[in-house]
């Protein structure tokens, strides 16, 4: 599959490699902005507790 893309990417070999540089670059920015988020509203990802032992009047 990466031959695949590498080959069908235009342009010298340095060039192909800044495109996937940057087609990489991009598909963790999707990931980071939009997924990822979205999938942590449906689990328990921050749902974290802390029990330190005191009560909370103290």
């Amino acid at each position: 599959m990466y031959a695949w893309l590498f080959y069908v990417l235009p342009g010298p070999t340095w060039f192909r490699w800044l495109l996937v540089l940057g087609l990489l670059a991009g598909v963790i920015v999707v990931l980071m902005e939009f997924v990822y988020p979205w999938i942590a509203e449906f689990g328990f990802f921050s749902d974290a507790t802390l029990d330190t032992g005191a009560s909370p009047s103290e």
